[in-house]
């Protein structure tokens, strides 16, 4: 049995879960609503408050899909109830950000600055503070959607190992390298 897909998912209050026929979940809540179709073979039944997801035999693509489930409709709850908050940091001189509406604006030290349009279901805020690194702060009730978005900021400019330059996530953990070291002769 999966470890992850047998763990019955908790609805919370203010979430309402609806299963179609055709196994077309849909999760509405105070943040938004979302939908994800999953494969006929999997049962999505809701018993007692609870949202679980079962599946019918010990085939090696049964267990993948089971976990690979619950893991997505235990995200699309959280989501819809809590949502998601992404914070990335601009590390080097000169870099900036400025978010009006649902353009991204990024200055990283090219010749030309980076205008990003960001889909609706996404919140962005930025952060310009003396003495400061720069800060992006994405909000949305979508996990995917949020994830993959702020890793195409990120893609802008990946933080370099030498000297950390670049954008990165808020708390993450740099591997520095040391530069070069000069030879005496």
């Amino acid at each position: 049995m999966s470890r992850i897909g047998k763990l019955p998912i908790a609805i919370p209050s203010g979430v309402q879960i609806t299963v179609s026929d055709t196994n077309l979940v849909t999760i509405k809540g105070k943040m938004g609503t979302l939908t994800q179709q999953v494969d006929p073979d999997i049962i999505v039944k809701i018993e007692g408050g609870q949202l679980l997801v079962q599946r019918p035999t010990e085939q090696q693509r049964h267990r993948a899909l089971h976990g690979l489930y619950r893991s997505l409709l235990f995200n699309m709850v959280h989501g819809v109830s809590e949502g998601f908050k992404i914070v990335q940091e601009l590390v080097g001189v000169g870099y900036k950000a400025v978010a009006t509406g649902q353009i991204l604006e990024l200055s990283l030290g090219y010749s030309h600055n980076i205008v990003f349009e960001m889909p609706p279901e996404i919140q962005i805020a930025t952060v310009t503070e003396r003495s400061k690194n720069p800060t992006i702060t994405l909000i949305s009730h979508d996990k995917q959607l949020i994830g993959q978005v702020a890793a195409k900021i990120r893609s802008f400019r990946k933080p370099e190992p030498y000297k950390g330059k670049g954008i990165k996530f808020a708390g993450e953990i740099l591997k520095r390298k040391a530069g070069k070291s000069a030879s005496d002769k």
